[in-house]
């Protein structure tokens, strides 16, 4: 007999109508099949009609009586009983839906053609009338039972994928939301003793400053989940140009940038944070700075978008990746789940370092 081990459905109402329409096609092909079987088409007109009416005679019950199926079927999945209560239940149910299918058909017969021929009727076609109700009672419990389990898997498969989904976005709006404070505090300072020294640059720095902030702030006003390179590329430049404030010198910068590639659309705030993290990890622990080389071209195979950020700082043991203090600045886990899922799961992040060959960060992201 057919069981039901599944999580309770909260959505049981709503999965009835398609699973109600399903069972009225099958109903509609079994008919015609059963029209089909007793129809001889060269003995003419007449032989199709009688074909018809037998198929009609026969179905009409166990198609009507299959609609009391699919509640006990929605009850099965509310209470998930134990084993011998299932097979219980079931057995009799379909002693039920058995001796329900010989009553319709012998009323039927006896308002049709009287009680002599629904007695005969009802004589010669109990025993097989009753095994045929059981066969088809399993049959239509274990569809039933079959498309609920297959609903609520593909339902329990949307809402893990949506969580999962949710929780990528919920740790870029970190991100998003708010700047490393120690970046915040570092550039603030360096604009007050920038002001004691040059009025104008100090002026321009805080353009810049109220630039990064305005970016951030309109992604995230407006959940934006997309902006061009050209956006994200005069972010960064802002960016930098503020570290620059501090680090001077020590910082340096080369941009390998494939004009053909500005227009592409990117995920907001996607580069800032490996930026960061080349800054804080790889150029200013060390006295003399270092490089951060920020590329992005054309992949003449795809026709993708291909980002690359890489320093040549001090890098680490790529099996340390994954401990938490292992380049603990912000951005790069999330990153990384989210570029796992964003995409449909096209897009791809990879990390390439070891200890004295510095940090590098390699994206793809699909254009089409």
């Amino acid at each position: 007999m057919p069981s039901l081990k599944s999580s309770k459905t909260p959505a049981g109402a709503r999965t009835s109508a398609p699973l109600l329409l399903g069972y009225g096609a099958a109903c509609l092909v079994a008919w015609l099949l059963f029209v089909l079987a007793g129809t001889e088409f060269q003995r003419g007109l007449w032989q199709l009609w009688e074909a018809v009416y037998q198929a009609t005679l026969t179905l009409w019950a166990p198609m009507l009586l299959g609609l009391a199926v699919l509640p006990l079927a929605h009850w099965f999945a509310r209470h998930e009983p134990a084993l011998p209560v299932l097979l219980f239940v079931h057995l009799l149910a379909a002693l039920l839906f058995s001796i329900t299918w010989l009553g319709l058909d012998y009323g039927a017969a006896l308002l049709l053609f009287g009680a002599e021929h629904a007695d005969a009727t009802l004589e010669q076609s109990f025993l097989w009338r009753a095994i045929w109700g059981l066969l088809v009672y399993a049959v239509l419990a274990t569809g039933f039972v079959a498309a609920l389990n297959a609903r609520r898997a593909k339902l329990l498969a949307v809402t893990a994928a949506q969580a999962e989904s949710a929780l990528a976005r919920a740790e870029l709006a970190v991100i998003s939301g708010k700047l490393n404070p120690h970046f915040l505090f570092n550039t603030l300072n360096s604009i007050i003793a920038l002001t004691r020294k040059d009025a104008r640059a100090a002026e321009a720095a805080l353009l810049r400053f109220s630039g990064m902030l305005r970016y951030v702030l309109a992604t995230k006003r407006e959940a934006t989940d997309r902006v061009t390179l050209q956006e994200e590329l005069d972010f960064l430049r802002d960016y930098l140009a503020l570290e620059a404030l501090r680090l001077g010198q020590r910082l340096k910068i080369e941009w390998e940038l494939d004009e053909r590639t500005l227009e592409d659309e990117i995920p907001p705030l996607t580069l800032q944070p490996l930026v960061e993290n080349s800054i804080v990890h790889g150029i200013a622990p060390r006295m003399d700075g270092g490089c951060i080389t920020i590329s992005a071209q054309r992949d003449a195979l795809t026709d993708g978008l291909n980002l690359c950020v890489r320093d040549d700082g001090e890098g680490c043991d790529p099996a340390q990746l994954d401990a938490a203090s292992a380049r603990p600045g912000i951005g790069l886990g999330a990153l990384r789940r989210r570029f796992a899922l964003d995409y449909e799961g096209r897009a791809r992040l990879r990390v390439h370092t070891a200890p004295g060959a510095g940090f590098r960060v390699d994206l793809w992201i699909p254009q089409s």
